[in-house]
């Protein structure tokens, strides 16, 4: 077993080298670039919004409780479409709230990692072991979590693979500085 404060440095050092690496694969890399659409008229569909007093959250349309769903009315709604759901942010993006807090969770990612890993590990283990285990930890995290983004949030699913295939790469960094730096 590994005490998890003696983890400290994989723990920061995967936090960076994940947060490194996720910048390059959504600012410089091209391949995220068609994730997201452009609305049509989307002059006139945001100011339908604005107008419309719509706040911040998500929102879904045609809306529905769960007693209504089964109604010929919202089974009608549903059938003419569009059926969709729409995240709505605060006035004016703050990429630099989104960004620390991307930072955050990827050092919690490090340390859940590090805590079971630890669990399950001594010192002394070799670099491949240490690597599976943290890698397998990591990636329940940073890659099949984006599977609920195709199932319940209507995502496509090219978007989504891509997002997996990022965690994956995610993944595979921190389980090679944990197998790195694990102590001797």
């Amino acid at each position: 077993m590994v005490a998890i404060h003696t983890l400290w440095l994989p723990i920061l050092l995967s936090a960076v080298i994940v947060f490194a690496a996720s910048s390059v694969l959504h600012m410089v890399l091209p391949y995220h670039r068609s994730d997201y659409k452009k609305l049509p008229d989307e002059d006139k569909v945001v100011a339908a919004l604005r107008s419309s007093g719509v706040t911040r959250g998500v929102h879904m349309f045609p809306y529905c409780s769960h007693k209504e769903m089964n109604s010929p009315e919202m089974k009608e709604k549903f059938k003419q479409g569009p059926v969709g759901m729409v995240t709505v942010f605060s006035a004016g993006m703050n990429m630099g709230k989104s960004l620390a807090q991307w930072f955050v969770y990827c050092l919690v990612v490090g340390i859940f990692t590090a805590y079971l890993t630890g669990r399950v590990l001594v010192p002394g283990t070799n670099y491949l072991a240490v690597f599976r285990v943290a890698g397998t930890v990591a990636f329940m995290a940073y890659g099949v979590g984006q599977l609920v983004n195709g199932i319940w949030m209507g995502q496509p699913w090219s978007v989504v693979t891509k997002h997996f295939l990022d965690g994956l790469v995610y993944s595979l960094l921190l389980a090679g500085t944990f197998g790195w730096l694990w102590p001797r």
